[in-house]
């Protein structure tokens, strides 16, 4: 797996595909693997995918005091300097959107394409600050009541209620990512909305209607402060990779595949 240092830490990454870059930026708890690795092939037949690894998650390390959102904005950006030949697609998910929106705002001129899958761009919501406490809170206390915090505000209740207990016992047991309370600080303290006005490449914005994490209607205000981005809306929880891939990839590949012939 290559690696690239930043800030003192080492970010690791993997890359698969070949075609123009497509950058993956996972969400908080999960590592790229756990986010994206079971939709890799929807991708990697037009597109070279790079999935890093932002500080707290996979082998990717952690300064000292932990990270912050430019931290994780700057180690994103060293791996497209090191692994593209030029702009690429940026995809994030949940606190990923965060990182790729900033970035994009930062770096138009290294995002070709953007698309934010339950995105926002500020936690000032007193509703927001409580679930984000709360799922800290639950991961401090004990593992046996995070196991069960974590799904509840991950999934919509259809989704858990079809996995039966079997399937609730099997994802209870995934752990959460080593340093997933300091990205859960960093979800507190988002203030991105000075900068989406920045953002020139064309986007693509995903909410998703049953989202207990991140409202829809946040994800609807991320769009709404993008000048010219696209809207959709897919009826799932927040980790809508899981509940409902077949139906994001197809809308995300249809948003790239539709730019890219037309480049």
């Amino acid at each position: 797996m290559p690696i690239v240092h930043v800030s003192g830490t080492d970010v690791h990454y993997s890359s698969s595909g070949s075609g123009p870059g497509l950058v993956l930026v996972h969400g908080s708890s999960m590592s790229a693997e756990s986010n994206f690795g079971h939709l890799l092939t929807a991708f990697t037949d037009r597109y070279t995918v790079l999935t890093p690894d932002y500080a707290g998650s996979g082998k990717t390390t952690e300064p000292d005091g932990g990270p912050r959102l430019e931290l994780l904005v700057d180690q994103i950006v060293a791996v497209i300097d090191q692994a593209s030949t030029g702009p690429v697609d940026l995809l994030g998910f949940s606190l990923g959107a965060v990182v790729a929106a900033a970035l994009a705002a930062r770096r138009p001129d290294l995002v070709r394409r953007l698309v934010l899958v339950a995105g926002w761009s500020t936690s000032e919501d007193p509703r927001m600050q409580l679930v984000l406490q709360t799922w800290a809170a639950s991961l401090i206390a004990e593992a046996d009541i995070a196991s069960g915090v974590g799904p509840l505000l991950a999934f919509s209740p259809a989704f858990l209620s079809q996995l039966g207990h079997e399937g609730l016992a099997g994802l209870r047991s995934v752990r959460p990512e080593p340093g997933t309370l300091g990205q859960i600080a960093i979800n507190r303290d988002v203030d991105i909305r000075d900068e989406l006005r920045r953002i020139t490449a064309p986007t693509l914005v995903v909410g998703c209607t049953q989202d207990q994490l991140v409202p829809v209607q946040h994800t609807r205000d991320l769009h709404a402060a993008i000048q010219h981005s696209r809207y959709a809306e897919i009826d799932s929880g927040h980790v809508v990779f899981f509940e409902k891939p077949t139906e994001l990839t197809a809308l995300v590949r249809a948003f790239l595949d539709a730019h890219q012939a037309a480049a």
